[in-house]
């Protein structure tokens, strides 16, 4: 059966058939103006390959018979962005390359096929010879911006972050727009990569670096309570992890995990203790982020954090599906403690296996905090869920078996 590739070069092919017969009718004749165009006889050899199906001879005549030249040219770059839109791109980079092998071509029209060429290599994974044609066409081009916005993100997946950072100050001067957020990131990644080799002097050079800028990203001042745990200072540690939740509740699912740590390390308990129930006096709302925090990461032994895990469980009415909770209300100390203690195991084992953040921007879900998004590129764009998902629970739950 015909494919629709097939379909689109017949179009192609009757576009040129009337090209072809127009001119023959209406253009400049030679001595013999009763000569047929030659176009027509090209046509049905090409029309000829289309009916058989043989759409790659056809590509190839079709090459052969319209020449690259200044009425044609804009064609070539059309079949050449369709190939590639439909995943095609081993026929359009030939078809841009037939253009740039033209020796009279323009120079703006041979930047405009050098960056079709380059898109057509991106779409390939051919990212080596894409970076070399952006990073030409980067140096002085008309689309010297467009190709400085492809080369940051070719650096970002081939964590190229040094080469990522030069491309990206140059693209902030030539469009006039901050990337300020985007830069740190490159520098935050720099550090992670200076921490794992414990080259703690870099990593401290890069985090500043990253936090020179506004806005700043939170993901800086992490590094620098990781650095600062990892060299045993883990009173600078302390004194970042709690100025992040204090300044971005968000975070706090990252945060409080190592500020527990951290106090049980030392023995201070009960200076957690104070801190977290002051925190909450203040801003009583995080009762549930902080419950949320405890259940996915399985942390107790904390009298606050158990106090904010309870009230969220007993208050939490879609679990009435699985628990009779006014049954643990009733319940003796031992016994409802007891059951409150099934409860949260049940929860903590759920909650390794769903997601734990969502980006706010295109909805992607991932299990850990991932600062660029997978789906939409963007940075810094993930939450975490503020509460267990029980949809999944209840769809399995309620399923035939």
């Amino acid at each position: 059966m015909p494919t629709e590739s097939t379909f689109l070069l017949a179009a192609l092919f009757l576009l040129l058939a009337a090209a072809g017969w127009a001119l023959g009718r209406f253009g400049e004749r030679d001595e013999d103006e009763d000569a047929p165009p030659p176009l027509n006889i090209d046509y049905l050899k090409g029309l000829n390959f289309l009916l058989n199906e043989q759409t790659d001879q056809a590509l190839e005549h079709f090459l052969k018979m319209v020449r690259v030249d200044d009425k044609t040219i804009e064609t070539h770059f059309a079949l050449g962005s369709l190939f590639r839109r439909r995943g095609e791109v081993d026929r359009a980079i030939r078809i841009h390359q037939n253009i740039i092998a033209r020796p009279d071509l323009a120079a703006e029209q041979r930047d405009q096929a050098l960056f079709s060429l380059a898109k057509d290599y991106l779409k390939a994974g051919l990212l080596d010879r894409a970076e070399n044609l952006f990073v030409r066409l980067g140096e002085g081009s008309r689309y010297q911006v467009e190709a400085l916005e492809q080369l940051c993100r070719i650096y970002e997946q081939e964590r190229e972050w040094h080469r990522a950072i030069d491309s990206g100050q140059k693209l902030e001067v030539l469009s006039g727009e901050s990337l300020a957020l985007q830069i740190a990131h490159y520098y935050c990644e720099l550090a992670e990569q200076a921490v794992l080799k414990k080259d703690y002097s870099s990593a401290r050079a890069y985090v500043k670096k990253a936090q020179s800028g506004r806005p700043r990203t939170q993901r800086g001042a992490l590094t620098r309570a990781q650095i600062a745990r990892d060299t045993g200072d883990n009173k600078t540690a302390l004194k970042l992890y709690h100025r992040i939740i204090d300044e971005n509740t968000y975070l706090i699912t990252e945060a409080l995990p190592a500020l527990v740590d951290i106090y049980a390390s030392e023995g201070s308990n009960d200076k957690m203790e104070k801190s977290l129930r002051a925190l909450l006096a203040v801003s009583p709302k995080m009762k549930t982020d902080v419950a949320y925090t405890a259940i996915v990461n399985d942390i107790g032994g904390s009298a606050i954090i158990d106090e904010c895990v309870e009230e969220y469980m007993l208050s939490e009415a879609t679990l009435t599906a699985f628990v009779d909770l006014q049954t643990v209300r009733d319940a003796t100390d031992d016994g409802r403690q007891a059951a409150l203690n099934k409860v949260r195991t049940a929860l903590s084992k759920l909650a390794s296996t769903i997601p734990r953040y969502q980006c706010k921007e295109c909805g992607f879900s991932s299990q850990r905090l991932l600062w660029q998004c997978p789906s939409c590129r963007d940075w810094e764009t993930q939450r975490p869920f503020t509460t267990v998902s029980f949809d999944s629970l209840l769809q399995r739950s309620s399923s035939p078996r």
